[in-house]
């Protein structure tokens, strides 16, 4: 007796259902659950995950044949390398400079900043580099060079960060630019504003919409954009030539990174920032420290974490090896290094690898 097939059998599974099944998926299952029917694409939307997923994204060489594609790689799943396939010439011929959730901010040779959504492939153009309000003024000139205010400088876009509502889509992006300042854009603006008194820029994290800016005097100060440029400002002395990392309750910290050439290890040393001057921190608790990203999360968040470790990306002979890059860990509990994962590189640029904490509810 032939049984009856009911072709919408799985698109009518209980709301309640599909949500716990949701919530329990890996990212690659995920995107590829979400696409079963409209009613489960309606689910993941609605979906939570009950934990975070970190990302390493891996771009490829300039001379691959297939540099229109990049690898994501899931330290929870150490033996997979996930592509995401046809992101694009332009994309290809782009370099990442930050990342934010599932966006990416990338630069092309010509210095043209745009936003993108690595799952949707969603786009937001930025301004000019060269628009900008405030009392340095730049040229770009028929060679791209760009002719400033005091005369003719080779460019530099200092140490990006963004954030951006998966929703809304309203977004600020800022930059270093040069020893002059710190610029930013929000959406809607046409050119970039300048911050006074953010010279000698050296290092700086966005993080609940303030941002902590660190000069290479040692001038440590926290701009608070919640309200219209009425920003509060703390400024205190603290160690120079090191990492800014902000925490997941806000607070400042400064890694130091130093390469043992006797043990060939990378160590680290962790330091609180306050208003009168840093103290040393022996254990970041139950977070884990993206340096990169310059943030901690909570391990028991994200998949495949492990709390009080650093997580970096480096060649392991401290600079030596010029083809070598490997994913590490640092405990701060044992002092000690371990390799996570050691990647191919005849394929891909991983020095120029970002971590990412993509947002699966809304790719």
């Amino acid at each position: 007796m032939e049984k009856n097939h009911n072709p919408n059998t799985w698109s009518e599974l209980p709301l309640d259902l599909l949500n716990l099944v949701f919530k329990r998926l890996s990212l690659v299952n995920f995107q590829r659950a979400k696409s079963v029917c409209s009613t489960w694409y309606s689910v993941s939307r609605q979906c939570v995950p009950e934990r975070q997923i970190a990302l390493l994204i891996l771009f490829p060489k300039e001379d691959n044949t297939d540099n229109s594609t990049c690898k994501l790689f899931n330290p929870d799943e150490k033996d997979k390398l996930y592509k995401m396939q046809d992101l694009g010439v332009e994309f290809a011929k782009s370099v990442c400079r930050a990342t934010y959730g599932s966006w990416l901010l990338m630069q092309d040779s010509m210095y043209h900043l745009y936003i993108l959504n690595i799952f949707t492939r969603e786009r937001i153009n930025l301004p000019p580099v060269e628009s900008q309000l405030g009392m340095v003024k730049i040229e770009r000139t028929i060679y791209d060079w760009f002719h400033f205010s005091h005369g003719y400088y080779s460019f530099s876009l200092s140490s990006p960060v963004f954030w951006i509502d998966e929703e809304s889509k309203d977004y600020i992006v800022m930059w270093g630019l040069g020893v002059y300042c710190v610029v930013y854009a929000k959406k809607g603006d046409t050119s970039w504003n300048q911050i006074p008194q953010t010279s000698y820029f050296y290092d700086m994290v966005y993080k609940d919409h303030k941002l902590y800016f660190l000069s290479s005097t040692g001038t440590f100060q926290i701009l608070d954009f919640s309200e219209e440029m009425d920003n509060k400002t703390s400024k205190v002395v603290c160690l120079l030539d090191r990492k800014l990392v902000v925490t997941v309750t806000g607070k400042a910290l400064k890694v130091a990174k130093m390469w043992r050439p006797t043990y060939r290890t990378w160590s680290f040393r962790v330091f609180k920032i306050s208003s009168s001057g840093y103290e040393n921190l022996d254990s970041l608790g139950d977070e884990a420290l993206l340096l990169d990203l310059g943030i901690t999360v909570l391990a028991s968040d994200v998949e495949g974490f492990k709390r009080n470790s650093i997580y970096f990306s480096c060649r392991p002979n401290g600079g030596y090896e010029t083809n070598a890059s490997d994913l590490f860990l640092f405990n701060l509990e044992t002092q000690k290094m371990e390799l996570l994962h050691k990647f191919d590189c005849s394929s891909l640029q991983l020095y120029r690898s970002r971590w990412f904490l993509p947002s699966l509810t809304h790719t």
